[in-house]
């Protein structure tokens, strides 16, 4: 078989490095679908963050970001995980409200004891329409998704500058 090298066809936009690596302590669900949509920020500038599996490694130049619920399981799966992280960069923390309510004192206390191992910590608040919609785009057509969405943005590339 003779192949052919083709012309590469100029794209109407320049390729986009993945900005995120995103890892979830304990589980995959809509949460962790959301906040990966989320991280993206407009569908037209390419895929910036990307859910990594049990057993994927971090991509060069991509900022690690840890997925955690605010409950004290989620807080000791993040502290057992920086017990291991080794010389990577430091991670950001995005915890993800699972109630309408404060985290639990014992949760709180863990995440601040943690936090000079972590690049940041940013929150994502109570989003009750999670229960109800079929995938994360379905979620950002509401408002408080989409103010979310943009309230985490900013936390986390405002403290990258």
């Amino acid at each position: 078989m003779i192949t052919h090298p083709e012309a590469p066809t100029p794209a109407t936009h320049p390729p986009v490095a993945l900005r995120y690596a995103l890892i979830p302590v304990h589980g995959y669900g809509i949460a962790v679908a959301t906040v990966a949509r989320m991280l993206d920020g407009d569908a037209d500038s390419g895929v910036l963050a990307r859910v990594l599996g049990p057993a994927d490694s971090i991509p060069y130049g991509a900022q690690p970001v840890l997925l955690a619920e605010t409950t004290v399981y989620g807080a000791k799966r993040v502290e057992e995980l920086l017990l291991r992280w080794g010389p990577l960069p430091k991670p950001w923390l995005v915890l993800i409200s699972d109630a309408p309510v404060r985290p639990v004192p014992d949760a709180r206390y863990l995440v601040r004891a943690l936090e000079g191992r972590l690049a940041g910590v940013a929150r994502v608040p109570y989003l009750p329409v999670l229960r109800a919609v079929n995938d994360p785009d379905e979620a950002l057509e509401y408002k408080a998704v989409r103010a979310a969405a943009q309230g985490l943005r900013r936390k986390i590339e405002g403290d990258r500058r």
